[in-house]
């Protein structure tokens, strides 16, 4: 196939994601975490100062917050959760939202814009990556894969950092690979940058540090084969080099969001946070504070002071879970402040198209042939050979085992990292199985790319709710799992509207997400404790409040539950984007 061609199709299918992505967000509600990345993005280039939401880098809610710059928006400074409280996101966003500023969805709409770039970037960077690795079969092979990802195209028009972090972990790895191949002047350059990008992004990127040292180590040990003292020391320095470069732009970029963040304030405010009851050092992370407290004092140092906090916050909640925050979690019908190891194995399993799963099979059992016949006492040169592929599963074996050891049972979208690199090995296995005219082997692959497509459209625009057949499909999955699998949130806008065409006056409503349920109801709206039992009258309740009251108790967690269970003797009138579940009880 001609690169011309190959590019037009490329080109034709990014376009088709962008209206998918688009058209997905165009009527979703915020979702939880959009209500703070998007304030405080905003706050960030308005105000220089980064005090909201320091546990998320603020590169993609700088990006998401470029285009509010245009909408002429009132920034509330003298609120008490802006001048008093410390890391109020919260509460300062939904001010900032629905109380603030007359026009939210609008609001929600250009912030979500840049998303869909990044998206869309990505998208061309993954065909770029592996058109050079193999070819433009192998390139639009992938590309299919991505384009029609189901947790892509729910999570990649969002204001979150899941997407962006996934684009910018894989492209920090397409350029660190080129420093491998050619330590030039440029790539070393790129090398850096891209790194210092990624830790901008999300701090799960943090991974690649160990990782490109790793495989750096395996580059010279494998490839080094005269002076490799020498050929180690070279590569080492120029790696420590793309290092510096990182570390000045995180530097910089920080240093640009405490411009008006006094000095003080961030002393007391990382002594607050580090000594607070819910960011208390435990174990390891005690002597990061204290080096992170220690940079909050230094003119010149402060900014890595506020990264390394902001690295502190994020790992406490990743490695001892939202139980130390006493936020419960719903997951096979059992409600637990800790986390299950077997969480994303299972989450895995029934979140992926069953055709991808497939085809995942015939991959391993390629690589397993493949291996067997090079014979382990060649796995050197099959690793020498085959250099790129190898890189990639260890990333996956570093970043799986890390999520296997973390309490953050939340959703899906903490492993997309991973997806880029498994539809590439995926394809890569069974891209040689294609010829024309077509064999038995040729059909099935067809076959099972036609299923996976099709698995995507069918679900269109409910994307964030997708299921496979294994767990039943979308109608079911809340029985599984919740929270950003199946409800973040999205659906509020919707439930509105089939309020309003159902000329519904009042309505009791537990919902789950980062909308403002006052700001769209209005009178309509009617409170209610979700734990004062049986309710009569119109009563609409999230997914992950409704699992969460009819969930067991795991062990060791001892809140009230089963308050919902009353609900399981009555059928929903209707279910609002599979997340909302409407009730009429007489």
């Amino acid at each position: 196939m001609q690169n011309r061609l190959a590019n037009l199709i490329a080109g034709a299918m990014l376009a088709l994601m962008a209206l998918f992505a688009i058209s997905s967000v165009a009527d979703d509600s915020a979702t939880f975490d959009e209500t703070i990345h998007i304030p405080a993005g905003y706050s960030y280039l308005t105000q220089k100062d980064m005090r909201l939401n320091p546990e998320h880098p603020p590169l993609i809610k700088d990006l998401a917050a470029i285009p509010l710059l245009f909408l002429n928006l009132n920034f509330p400074k003298d609120s008490i959760y802006w001048t008093l409280s410390i890391n109020d996101s919260l509460p300062f966003s939904n001010q900032f939202l629905y109380f603030s500023n007359r026009n939210a969805d609008q609001i929600l709409l250009f912030a979500r814009f840049p998303m869909i770039l990044i998206l869309i970037i990505f998208g061309f960077f993954l065909f770029k990556f592996t058109r050079e690795m193999g070819g433009n079969k192998l390139g639009l092979m992938v590309l299919i894969l991505y384009v029609f990802s189901p947790e892509f195209l729910a999570n990649g028009g969002l204001v979150t950092t899941d997407v962006g972090a996934t684009a910018t972990i894989f492209i920090s790895f397409y350029f660190f690979l080129k420093f491998l191949r050619a330590p030039s002047k440029k790539n070393i350059i790129l090398a850096g940058l891209f790194l210092g990008i990624a830790l901008l992004t999300k701090f799960s990127a943090v991974i690649l540090i160990p990782f490109f040292a790793i495989i750096l180590g395996v580059r010279i040990c494998f490839f080094e084969n005269k002076n490799k003292l020498k050929g180690a020391f070279r590569y080492c320095g120029f790696f420590v080099l793309a290092m510096l470069i990182a570390a000045i732009l995180v530097g910089a970029i920080y240093q640009f969001h405490l411009w008006n963040f006094p000095i003080e304030k961030q002393i007391n405010y990382t002594k607050a946070s580090l000594n607070s009851f819910l960011m208390k050092p435990i174990g390891s992370h005690k002597i990061l504070s204290n080096f992170s407290f220690w940079l909050a004092g230094s003119p010149i140092l402060r900014p890595y002071g506020y990264y390394l906090l902001g690295l502190d916050m994020a790992s406490i909640k990743t490695f001892w879970g939202f139980g130390s925050f006493g936020v419960p979690i719903y997951f096979l019908g059992k409600i637990s402040t800790s986390g299950w190891w077997y969480y994303f194995p299972i989450v895995y399993l029934i979140k992926i198209p069953l055709a991808f799963h497939i085809l995942s099979l015939l991959a391993l059992w390629r690589l397993f042939k493949t291996i067997k016949t090079a014979g382990f006492k060649n796995l050197k040169n099959l690793i020498k050979e085959n250099f790129t592929e190898f890189s990639m599963i260890m990333f996956l074996v570093m970043y799986f085992s890390v999520a296997l050891t973390t309490n953050i049972n939340l959703g899906l979208r903490h492993l997309l990292p991973i997806f880029p690199f498994l539809y590439i090995l995926v394809c890569k296995a069974t891209q040689k199985w294609l010829s024309f005219p077509p064999n038995p082997k040729t059909i099935i692959v067809i076959v099972l790319f036609v299923w996976y497509i099709f698995a995507s459209v069918s679900v269109r625009p409910f994307y964030l709710t997708y299921f496979n057949e294994l767990a039943g499909g979308p109608s079911a999955g809340s029985r599984y799992v919740v929270d950003s699998n199946l409800d973040w949130g999205q659906d509020l806008k919707r439930l509105k509207k089939w309020v309003d065409e159902n000329n519904i006056e009042k309505i009791k409503i537990d919902y789950f997400g980062g909308g403002n349920v006052e700001y769209y109801f209005g009178e309509k709206y009617e409170k209610f404790d979700p734990k004062s039992g049986p309710q009569t009258g119109w009563l609409a309740i999230s997914a992950t409040p409704l699992r969460g009251g009819q969930g067991r108790p795991a062990p060791g967690f001892k809140d009230p539950t089963g308050y919902y269970n009353w609900l399981k003797d009555y059928e929903p009138v209707s279910v609002i984007g599979n997340s909302i579940f409407v009730y009429h009880i007489e």
